[in-house]
């Protein structure tokens, strides 16, 4: 196979020298063989500032990361674009190991003071993507979302590590939009949002083994953003750890009319550590009360089942079901359900929800 090292067009890894220009000429070069190729970036700290790596390719491409990317010190560099590593239009793509670091804290400085910011770079993203593998890499301190993935298919994600402060804002690990047939296996996240959040377009979904927290949980949602959006179905999250984190799995949609939907989603095999709000559906989703006064969600929720789910909570209410007035949600399922409040018994909140229990189920079944 012909690999292409990004040292040979003039990359230094020496944590100083600029070396965008060279990973795109590699790029480039590996994209027009038609044979097999691979990108190679040896041991080594590179300082890039925005790639964008275009597709369709001649053939498979294998990106691999032995060093360290790193963006510029100055946080303006790449914060004025969308992206920071950009897949676009590859089809069949292998990227294994490494670390990247974006460097957010100067960013996440300016977005809490309120001065003038600009909009913040996604670390790596994949854009119009298909058979993509993701595995073994290390996202540090992005600026914000780490990982997209949207109007992609047959994506795996799997051993990746995610860390930013838990208090740096929107720094989701992973995001998945309009995306069918992703894969996340394997993983620790540890961020200032949500340590995944599937949204409109999201299906046939499987995570598992995903340790979570700090963090904002793993969610379906926000829906509801707009009238005509794609619905979220197929969905499995299971064999995962949820560690101090806001809320544990959530459903989440605007108050306001949509044509959305989730259904066939099952939460199951599940161990909340100290977590806000372990079970959560929340369709009165209206952060600052803006936007949807009086409203009532579109988003019909069918097919939702929380099973062999354990654990503690820090709050009483430890299951809220809170669905739509004018769509209730229909079909749920709650099986073997064990959640403890650390400071006495908990409870549960259900409101316009449907469906039946079986075996254990504390708090009480609601429904």
């Amino acid at each position: 196979m012909p690999s292409f090292n990004v040292q040979t067009y003039g990359a230094r890894g020496d944590g100083k020298t600029d070396s965008t220009q060279p990973f795109l000429t590699a790029w480039s070069l590996a994209c027009g063989s038609e044979a097999r190729a691979m990108v190679y970036i040896p041991r080594g700290t590179y300082v890039v500032r925005n790639l964008v790596f275009w597709g369709p390719c001649k053939n498979v491409i294998t990106f691999k990361i032995d060093g360290k990317l790193v963006a510029p010190e100055n946080y303006w560099s790449i914060a004025t674009s969308e992206y920071w590593i950009l897949f676009a239009k590859v089809n069949r793509i292998l990227v294994y190991g490494g670390t990247i670091d974006a460097r957010g804290a100067g960013f996440w400085s300016c977005r809490k003071k309120g001065g003038h910011c600009p909009q913040g770079a996604r670390s790596i993203s994949f854009s119009w993507c298909n058979d993509v593998l993701l595995s073994g890499l290390t996202s540090l301190n992005s600026q914000n979302i780490h990982v997209t993935v949207h109007h992609s298919s047959n994506v795996r994600i799997q051993n990746i590590r995610i860390r930013a402060p838990s208090g740096s804002p929107n720094t989701d690990g992973i995001i998945v939009q309009s995306s069918t047939g992703v894969t996340v296996s394997g993983g620790v996240i540890r961020t200032g949002d949500d340590c995944i959040a599937l949204n409109q377009g999201s299906v046939n979904i499987w995570i598992e083994r995903v340790q979570c927290g700090p963090g904002h949980g793993i969610s379906i949602g926000s829906l509801g953003d707009h009238a005509n959006e794609e619905g979220v179905k197929n969905v499995t999250v299971t064999s995962s750890v949820f560690t101090k984190t806001r809320n544990g799995v959530r459903i989440k949609s605007w108050a306001r009319p949509s044509q959305g939907f989730v259904r066939d989603v099952e939460f199951r095999n599940l161990v909340m550590r100290n977590v806000e709000n372990p079970l959560i559906i929340d369709q009165n989703y209206c952060p600052s009360g803006k936007g949807c006064p009086n409203q009532s969600s579109g988003v019909k929720i069918s097919g939702v089942t929380f099973a062999n789910i354990k654990g503690t909570s820090t709050t009483p209410i430890a299951m809220k079901l809170d669905c739509s007035g004018s769509n209730h949600c229909t079909g749920l399922t709650l099986r073997n359900i064990n959640l403890t409040y650390v400071q006495g018994s908990t409870i549960s909140y259900c409101k316009n929800a449907h469906g039946r229990a079986s075996g254990v189920v504390a708090p009480m079944n609601c429904m």
